[in-house]
């Protein structure tokens, strides 16, 4: 274990206040070069691991990657997005039909799932998780949230080889439950970064008004501890009005083709 000075040593060497700026609150004990490094890292560790992470090939599915880049240069362009320039924004799509889910590393590297895209039924509902997700990394949640479930003292061992850890980190990462108000402000940050463009800034509640459809005993489980659905709803719907969102095109059929070209 670390003596007490040595930790205070990496405390000042490590520690990055939030600026304030597009909401990013507290202390974060990386340095935007660490979430890059760490993100890096899990991005490769996930992308060796095609057994449980089928990610689809970009060269045979190309239209369908032109597609979600073409959402997600809509989202950065915005003007909003903090990290824009610091940050990796790659995409790769897993393939599993039964998992309605999508998580983003440290740096940037976003997942998607096709289970989502298939549950999913217009572009602005896709917008708004991704947006969602990009706020994730926007605001460094995955970093802040790892710190206080691991230390810092066991996370900086990463940057040191460690690969047992690295695995353990990875499987921690696709599964992180973030917060309550961590929830709330990406929440929050997909609306102000769908705001500009010509979507329904609220696309992100689409997402929950067809889980709060499923019925409680069908909602995936990863919703155990956020928000209430109901809440979420309400939330996204009332940001947008204060935001003074003018937005309104779903791209419905546009998406919907888009679906049709996944492999089943």
């Amino acid at each position: 274990m670390f003596k007490i000075s040595l930790v205070a040593i990496l405390g000042l060497l490590f520690v990055s206040c939030g600026s304030g700026k597009g909401g990013n609150k507290g202390v974060n004990f990386f340095t935007l070069q660490q979430d890059r490094d760490l993100g890096a890292q899990v991005a490769a560790e996930i992308d060796a691991n095609r057994t449980e992470y089928p990610v689809l090939d970009s060269a045979s599915n190309k239209l369908v990657y032109e597609y979600i880049y073409n959402v997600r240069n809509k989202i950065l362009n915005s003007g909003n997005v903090v990290n824009k320039d610091n940050f990796s924004w790659r995409i790769r799509v897993i393939k599993n039909d039964t998992v309605q889910n999508a998580f983003c590393t440290p740096g940037g590297y976003i997942y998607i799932y096709t289970g989502i895209l298939r549950f999913l039924d217009s572009e602005d509902q896709f917008a708004g998780v991704l947006a969602h997700e990009i706020a994730h990394a926007d605001l460094r949640h995955s970093t802040r949230q790892m710190t206080k479930m691991y230390g810092i003292q066991t996370l900086l061992k990463v940057f040191t080889g460690d690969r047992q850890l690295l695995t353990e980190l990875t499987a921690g990462i696709v599964g992180l439950k973030f917060s309550r108000s961590h929830e709330t402000e990406a929440d929050e940050n997909s609306v102000k970064y769908l705001c500009p463009t010509d979507y329904n800034a609220a696309g992100g509640a689409g997402f929950f008004e067809k889980i709060q459809a499923l019925g409680g005993t069908r909602q995936p489980q990863f919703l155990s501890t956020h928000p209430n659905p109901d809440n979420r709803i309400e939330h996204f719907n009332n940001t947008k009005t204060t935001m003074g969102c003018s937005g309104a095109q779903l791209y419905k059929t546009e998406y919907q083709k888009m679906v049709s070209l996944l492999p089943r």
